[in-house]
């Protein structure tokens, strides 16, 4: 048996906005909470499903230099531009990390500035 993607952690200002922005880009809902300081978000199901949770962690200062890991997301029941709308609705902005304008993704940042990417839906491979 091989490993999974079981969570993933982002370090943040402040834990309780970002759940609030996962909680409804990804319809996800808050897990588990360690005090003011972590909060697990994830799937209605609970952990252990085919998705990862998104544990986000408090961190007074900024990590120095830029974050190696970020999000992908999938629109799962409307197109690219509609969702992009949607996501622009609760608080992302778009990022500039040098795209060329080609790419047939979105590039954006969350409340905090962490940068995530917006791709075209994809169906299921089996």
């Amino acid at each position: 048996m091989a490993c999974r993607i079981s969570e993933l952690v982002l370090g943040c200002h402040d834990p309780e906005v970002l759940a609030r922005f996962w909680c409804e880009v990804l319809d996800f809902v808050v897990l588990d909470r360690e005090g003011n300081d972590c909060i697990e978000i994830g799937p209605r199901e609970g952990f252990g499903g085919p998705q990862p949770t998104i544990i986000l962690s408090r961190r007074d200062e900024p990590e120095p230099g830029k974050s190696r890991l970020h999000i992908d997301v999938n629109p799962t029941d409307r197109d690219q531009d509609a969702e992009l709308e949607r996501l622009l609705k609760l608080g992302a902005r778009p990022a500039d990390i040098g795209q060329t304008g080609e790419e047939q993704w979105h590039v954006l940042a969350d409340p905090e500035g962490n940068e995530f990417c917006l791709l075209k839906a994809r169906l299921k491979q089996l």
